[in-house]
């Protein structure tokens, strides 16, 4: 354990996002707030997480429920008080878990002070701090880019009478970071963040800050490229995913690493190749210390897809370069429904699988009791990229936490009608804590299985021979993980030990020689001896 003792936390940690709107209300107006976090730091704590990232926390109108932020020292009085946060990081440390905050630099809310002077004449102090052009000669837009929202991502201010640019929402103005001040004010805001405890970022958006300087009109959409630029019918090769965007990141990175407390940058990567993926790594690790794989986490859920994915992805990150993986997070259905089709055993198979990679594990909220999409009625969704366009709401993953089967699913006070509604209520931490056999449990004790095993953490990730729909992989010296994502029996060969984990519970301390058959989503943690299996904790 001595090696582990010298790993950076995060790579043996596990990371736990929390929408703080639906984590825990404390005050009974039906919106969880960050006392809310607070009083809910025990079940983080019993559950073994050691990071806790924050969906966005500043103060903002709620154009996209917090990623429009109008200041980026402050709190949402919703959720509180900079007090609240300053305790919240308090606290949390006291138990051993880190507090990580959401920081989107890829824009503003219109109504942050930088942008309300920006719009105010051509020559405000802050009208570059933005990417404002003129128009065509037509009167259109100075180019051809679609918002991910839908429309164009150009709004025309008639006060000035030029267009501004805004890739999400015409309330969500996009920063030019090309301008030397962007990026000396976002370096006061992460060194400000990081004096008062922050253990590091999320960076919404990272891959998509710069733009093309041209302003060039993005290529049509093929047959070959992703579903969503099909959708809105380009490819955004000009309007984000641009090479310089790597000489910010390092920058950021040179602030964090000349910290003693060496805090992280987890980014929002979202690109569609692994090899892009990688390149925000940078060289010998001098950029994101983590990268969001979204080639992974938008996969279909089979062993013939996912495998090679993980494969490639760990060749590719070796050395100072780590994997992160998840499986929900607040823009996607959740994994227990988009993947496991609300089965299950196929949602216990998915945890496990989760927890088991070479590489930072991302829980979200609520996957460690399996909740699974709500339906969301239409009178009752709050999700503003619907108004803007967007095909379906986010709103179903990111519904109350389900604490206790009662009136107010012990997120909020009886009575209270929450700000999104409840899901299954009978899907709660009450109930699946006193089950040994819940999902729960279940994934308390891979954790605490990682924790005990440095295999499970440092050891080195190797494919190994499965039939079709099943995976299995060697991880260290001594331990084995074999996985079956069908709804029919299967059986791995080569495999020796004792079965220490089990997605099914029963299995553990089953004897191994050569063959373990795999139930229908079936997985198994082989190691050496059931004697080193962690102590199941009370």
């Amino acid at each position: 354990m001595e090696d582990q003792a010298r790993t950076p936390w995060w790579r043996h940690g596990v990371l736990y996002q929390v929408y703080p709107r639906s984590f825990q209300d404390s005050d009974g107006d039906g919106v969880g707030d960050l006392r809310g976090v607070i009083d809910r730091l025990d079940h983080l704590e019993w559950l073994g997480v050691d990071g806790l990232w924050l969906n966005p926390t500043f103060p903002s109108p709620n154009a996209d429920w917090g990623y429009d932020v109008a200041d980026f020292k402050g709190v949402h009085p919703d959720l509180g008080t900079l007090a609240d946060l300053d305790e919240l990081i308090a606290r949390a440390e006291e138990r051993g878990i880190r507090v990580l905050l959401d920081l989107v630099p890829n824009h503003t809310s219109d109504e942050h002070p930088w942008f309300v002077d920006s719009r105010s004449s051509r020559e405000a102090a802050h009208r570059h701090w933005y990417v404002w052009r003129d128009g065509r000669a037509d009167g259109e837009p100075p180019n051809n880019w679609r918002s991910a929202f839908g429309g164009s991502a150009w709004t025309r201010d008639d006060r000035t009478g030029q267009w501004y640019l805004h890739n999400f929402a015409p309330k969500q103005p996009d920063l030019d970071w090309w301008q030397p001040e962007v990026r000396d004010a976002f370096d006061g805001i992460m060194t400000w963040w990081y004096d008062r405890g922050i253990a590091g970022f999320r960076i919404d958006v990272a891959h998509g800050i710069i733009k093309d300087r041209e302003l060039r009109d993005n290529p049509a959409a093929t047959a070959e490229d992703a579903e969503n630029w099909r959708r809105v019918g380009q490819r955004p090769e000009f309007s984000m995913n641009r090479e310089e965007v790597h000489d910010v990141i390092a920058r950021w990175r040179e602030v964090a690493e000349a910290r003693d407390d060496k805090p992280i940058l987890v980014g929002e990567t979202w690109v569609l190749d692994l090899d892009r993926l990688a390149s925000f790594y940078g060289q010998g690790g001098d950029e994101l210390h983590l990268a969001f794989n979204f080639v992974f986490l938008l996969a279909t859920f089979d062993a013939g897809t996912l495998a090679p994915i993980v494969a490639r992805t760990d060749e590719l990150l070796q050395g100072e370069a780590w994997p992160v993986w998840t499986i929900s997070n607040h823009d996607l259905t959740r994994a227990p429904t988009r993947w496991a089709r609300d089965d299950e055993d196929a949602a216990r198979a998915a945890l496990v699988m989760l927890l088991t990679l070479r590489g930072t594990p991302v829980l979200y909220y609520g996957d460690e009791i399996g909740m699974r999409e709500t339906d969301v009625p239409h009178h009752r969704v709050m999700d503003p990229a619907v108004a803007q366009g967007a095909r379906a709401t986010r709103d179903g993953a990111r519904t109350p936490m389900t604490w206790t089967a009662q009136d107010g699913g012990g997120f909020t006070h009886p009575g209270v009608e929450p700000w999104l509604p409840f899901g299954d209520l009978q899907r709660n931490v009450a109930d699946q804590r006193e089950d040994r056999g819940s999902m729960l449990h279940l994934c308390r004790d891979v954790i605490a299985l990682r924790r005990a095993q440095p295999d499970l953490v440092e050891g080195a990730y190797v494919p190994l021979e499965a039939p079709e729909g099943a995976w299995a992989f060697r991880r260290g010296e001594g331990h084995a993980v074999a996985l079956n994502l069908t709804a029919r029996p299967r059986a791995v060969e080569g495999l020796r030990g004792e079965v220490v984990l089990s997605s099914r519970r029963a299995r553990e301390g089953e004897r191994v020689d050569g063959r373990v058959e795999l139930e229908p989503w079936d997985a198994l943690v082989i190691g050496p001896s059931v004697a080193e299996r962690p102590s199941r904790r009370a």
